[in-house]
């Protein structure tokens, strides 16, 4: 067993668990925060890219669909490679393949480099950075509070959103997109030299205060992969990460260039889809606190439904664009567009608890990869067919109802 270096030593000398915790929790949250706002900064960069081209929104849609959808279908085996080889290697890892790829992406001339680089290899490196390893990692140090470190986790993609959707229109109009780019793939490599010299071993290893035992309403202490894809509850976390991500992203991907289109400029819409991120933070720590006090079924159902509300505001605005429907759909839909995912993330954590939970998790996160991936998709398909955003939003509807079905019907999810 590898020793802990002196200076990891010290640190851990020095800084109690709890604040070892906190630590964790802030280096989890500003890798997911980098992760996710470069991953939806492409809402901003649809319009410039199509019109420099000349692609239909299908065909530059495909690029933010397969950003997800690398993502989602890699994540069991990036779970794997966490229990396998710690935090240290995937992390560093995540960060190389982003610089790499936003490098590459600067100089694309075709659809199918951008669908290699912003679509396949900055996928996989956001999820390299992302929830699976950050989630596994948080639930070494948060016992009981573990869902409300997801919270704070999930709440990271609306800062990413509020940081760098307004920064990247900015640059864009500055210095143009590729050029935007290039300065994205600098930042990354630039940040790989500090991460590396983090004290990765205790960091890695826990609190002692934590027990490592599962759920005591599951029997099975030692889950393997084949024994959790037995469980109902497995399927039931998949299908709803799944419906919810395919809702949610039939709509992201095309927000921004659906303002433009109703009429406000395109800084402004950027810059008002961007403070979904100050929201998204209030809506994640809401639901969570109804969490302990109502219970996790009526606050997950009622985060549903003030998310129908939202996509309801959204559709009223191509016919009345307002400030006050624009407000009102941001502070709906983008306070709850990642609410569920902490609750969700910390029952498959807690149930599935043991030496492979990296493996059991990625692989139910598979669901919310294919689903982000099929729904921007989608959009851009529906789009491109009705010419329309009615239908879009119809699709969106019918998914969400879909998503919030585990919660009514599974016995797991209802208690």
């Amino acid at each position: 067993m590898d020793k802990h270096t002196p200076a990891e030593e010290l640190t851990a000398k020095l800084l109690k668990p709890g604040r070892v915790a906190l630590n964790v929790l802030a280096l989890c949250f500003a890798l997911s925060v980098l992760g996710r706002g470069l991953g939806d900064s492409f809402t901003v960069f649809l319009k410039p890219i199509s019109e420099e081209f000349g692609w239909d929104r299908a065909q530059v849609v495909s690029v933010y669909s397969l950003t997800f959808l690398a993502g989602g279908l890699t994540s069991p085996l990036i779970g794997r490679l966490f229990d396998r080889s710690g935090p240290r290697t995937i992390y560093a890892l995540g960060l190389a393949l982003l610089g790499g790829a936003f490098l590459f992406a600067s100089h694309a001339q075709s659809l199918w480099q951008l669908q290699l680089s912003i679509g396949l290899c900055v996928g996989l490196g956001i999820a390299l950075i992302g929830n699976v390893p950050n989630s596994i990692l948080l639930g070494r140090w948060f016992g009981p509070r573990l869902p409300t470190a997801m919270a704070i986790l999930y709440s990271a993609t609306g800062a990413g959103i509020l940081v760098l959707l307004p920064a990247s229109q900015m640059l864009i109009d500055g210095i143009g997109w590729r050029n935007a780019y290039q300065l994205f793939g600098a930042v990354a490599l630039c940040l790989l030299a500090p991460l590396l010299l983090m004290p990765w071993r205790l960091f890695a290893g826990g609190s002692p205060h934590i027990a490592k035992k599962a759920d005591p309403d599951f029997i099975d202490a030692g889950w393997t992969l084949a024994s959790a894809m037995r469980h109902h509850t497995f399927w039931a976390l998949f299908a709803s990460f799944f419906f919810t991500a395919v809702a949610m992203f039939a709509i992201t991907a095309q927000i921004v260039a659906y303002l433009i289109d109703a009429g406000f400029p395109p800084l402004q819409a950027a810059t008002a889809w961007g403070f979904s991120g100050i929201v998204l933070l209030f809506g994640m720590l809401g639901i969570s606190t109804l969490d302990g006090l109502i219970g996790r079924r009526p606050s997950v159902l009622l985060s549903y439904g003030v998310s129908i509300v939202g996509i309801i505001l959204l559709w009223l605005l191509q016919y009345w664009p307002n400030y006050w429907l624009l407000t009102g759909f941001v502070v709906c839909f983008g306070s709850m567009i990642g609410s569920r995912g902490p609750l969700i993330t910390a029952t498959a954590l807690n149930i599935f608890r043991g030496e492979r939970v990296g493996t059991i998790y990625g692989t139910i996160s598979i669901g919310s990869g294919l689903g982000s991936g099929l729904g921007s998709w989608s959009g851009g398909l529906i789009h491109d067919w009705t010419h329309s955003y009615n239908a879009l939003f119809a699709f969106a509807l019918v998914n969400v109802v879909l998503g919030l079905i585990p919660f009514l019907v599974v016995p797991a999810l209802r208690r």
